[in-house]
């Protein structure tokens, strides 16, 4: 590394943020502006040489950042999630993998006359999907929970399987042809499944246990878990090269679906440290791109690319579909999404690396035809894919429905009022007695806790964006912060507080473990319930320029208590203690009025 390595990185770093707000900002993927700055700060203006900077450490901390993200995927697999699914998730990653990798080997070998041995090696690498691009597509385009959850689960599981299917090709092409070579490529395979299925199941075994008897103080989960991640990965690699990417899958699969464990704040802290280092892989990568393979690569190319999309990926679905239960439309969402990610461009620039410095012919198309597959479908995908998914009616709509947790009267009165607003609402009842009122009252309910197991699995979230936590008891509402903040986001969590002598207590409770504490200050749920038992109501009021809110203010006095305020987009805001809002003409406010006797 030289002396410039410093303000590079630090450079590189605030880039990949500012490419990351700017996607969340546009909601697009990340990578399509990742990929930009590194196309223009490496080949176009050539500012930046990743592996000039890095040295001997490039590929190594290529490799090591690849093992952190595809852990973090596989983290958040669940196997409850896929129930009924998991069929075609495995024939997507086995048999749908083979059409994909045949065919795409058969469409580069016909367009652009490369040998078969780098057509079928350029075919393993782009069998991959993975979650670097899967996951931030997904929050954009939000697809139904059953083709999100396929989506998700391909993208993670088909990496260390597409990376193995690409190491077993790499080892045929440099042992030459014959059964000799045939014969070393699958021993090399079944090494690395056996090495990294064991390794990564006693690994994540034993973690499972550590955390499971709190053996280790809550803030060492985080960097013990980083630790394990890296040393697993690498001891794997010294036991058989290539198999630490399986190693860290399953060992993310296990520890998800081990009973007992607790993982969701190791699943955040990788997350954001994943962004972190997508951000910096796909300029570092992209950077190290050259004009001039791209031009040699020509127009053809394009065809690999139309073949791979429109050919190669609809025959997967088609294959690994068969006899599911998945409507049509799903299906055809399925056969459009499968963009191509880190992994992938990771891969190529590796092997291609050493084939070049084998002088294998072909081996220098490798990187440009990857990078062509990795843009194109990430470009076309991510720009088109939530119109798809929205013609064939597979889409949940925006999420600005709400999650009311308690069934009293505020939390019913609010629910219809809502719901009269054109606001989708779900409510949670912990009480029998208010569970069943409120069903009487035709309001969609859910009687039982909110955090236990058969909550996460029947409860319905489409179009579900806030929780506001309405119940009578403050450790009911706290606790239905602290599961659901990190889900729906810190900023759109809310709670009222359940009594007045309660008050001070509850706002000494920091903000994070709390919500947002809702409506004006010293409305509590007493008070409110209490308005609404004399006769006080719920009810939107149109602004206009001659009425305005603040006379809305004066026609009702200090009793007023305004709860969520509606702009002309149809765009609803809460009122809480901590922000105020200025609604203006055209907008609705939806209010607690007294009892005007």
């Amino acid at each position: 590394m030289n002396e410039f390595a410093l303000p590079a990185i630090a450079i590189l770093i605030a880039i990949g943020a500012l490419c990351q707000w700017v996607a969340w900002r546009v909601r697009l993927p990340a990578i399509i502006f990742l990929l930009l700055v590194g196309i223009l700060v490496g080949p176009v203006f050539t500012l930046f040489d990743p592996q000039q900077l890095f040295g001997d450490l490039f590929f190594p901390f290529i490799s090591l950042s690849v093992a952190i993200i595809l852990f973090e995927g596989s983290l958040s697999l669940k196997f409850k999630e896929i129930l009924g699914l998991q069929r075609v998730v495995r024939n997507m990653v086995s048999i749908g993998m083979l059409v994909t990798w045949l065919i795409t080997a058969l469409a580069t070998h016909l367009v652009l006359g490369i040998s078969w041995q780098i057509c079928f090696l350029f075919g393993a690498i782009t069998v991959v999907t993975g979650p670097t691009v899967i996951i931030p597509m997904l929050r954009t385009v939000r697809p139904k929970a059953s083709v999100s959850n396929i989506l998700r689960w391909e993208g993670i599981v088909i990496d260390p399987i597409g990376a193995s299917l690409a190491v077993l090709v790499y080892e045929f092409i440099i042992a030459g042809e014959g059964h000799i070579a045939l014969g070393n490529a699958l021993m090399a395979l079944s090494q690395i499944v056996i090495v990294g299925m064991l390794m990564g199941a006693v690994c994540g075994y034993l973690f499972g246990l550590t955390l499971r008897r709190h053996l280790l103080p809550e803030y060492l989960h985080n960097i013990v878990t980083l630790g394990l991640v890296l040393l697993s990965f690498a001891a794997s690699n010294m036991l058989h090269e290539e198999s630490g990417l399986v190693t860290v899958t399953v060992m993310g699969i296990w520890l998800a679906n081990m009973k007992d464990v607790d993982t969701e704040e190791i699943l955040n802290f990788k997350e954001s440290l994943s962004i972190l280092l997508i951000s910096m892989l796909f300029i570092m990568l992209a950077a190290r791109l050259e004009i001039d393979s791209f031009k040699t690569l020509g127009w053809p190319a394009l065809w690999v690319f139309l073949a791979i999309q429109f050919l190669a990926r609809p025959l997967n679905i088609v294959v690994s579909t068969m006899g599911s239960k998945l409507t049509w439309p799903e299906r055809h969402l399925l056969a459009w999404i499968a963009p191509r990610g880190i992994v992938a461009a990771a891969i190529s620039a590796l092997f291609a690396l050493r084939l070049v410095d084998g002088n294998f012919e072909g081996a220098e198309m490798l990187v440009p035809l990857t990078f062509l597959v990795i843009i194109g479908t990430v470009l076309l995908q991510s720009t088109t894919a939530r119109i798809i998914a929205l013609w064939l009616g597979v889409a949940e709509p925006e999420p600005k429905g709400f999650l009311i947790v308690g069934a009293g009267i505020v939390g019913r009165e609010i629910s219809k009022a809502l719901i009269s607003s054109g606001f989708r609402v779900q409510l949670v009842a912990t009480s029998w007695d208010d569970a069943t009122t409120a069903k009487l009252e035709g309001l969609p309910t859910y009687h039982g806790n909110l955090m236990s197991e058969h909550a996460e699995r029947h409860l319905d979230f489409v179009g579900i964006g806030r929780l506001l936590a309405l119940s009578s008891y403050d450790g009911v509402n706290m606790a239905a912060i602290l599961q659901y903040r990190l889900e729906l986001g810190k900023n759109n969590v809310y709670m009222l507080q359940s009594k007045a002598g309660e008050v001070e207590k509850v706002q000494q409770i920091p903000a994070y473990r709390r919500g947002q504490l809702l409506f004006s200050k010293g409305a509590t749920y007493a008070s409110l319930a209490a308005m609404l038992k004399s006769g006080g109501v719920i009810k939107a009021t149109k602004l206009t320029e001659s009425f305005n809110f603040e006379n809305l203010r004066e026609v009702h006095g200090d009793d007023l208590i305004p709860l969520f305020a509606i702009n002309p987009r149809e765009n609803i805001q809460v009122f809480t203690q901590e922000h105020s809002i200025e609604p203006g003409a055209g907008w609705s406010v939806i209010s607690l009025v007294p009892n005007p006797s």
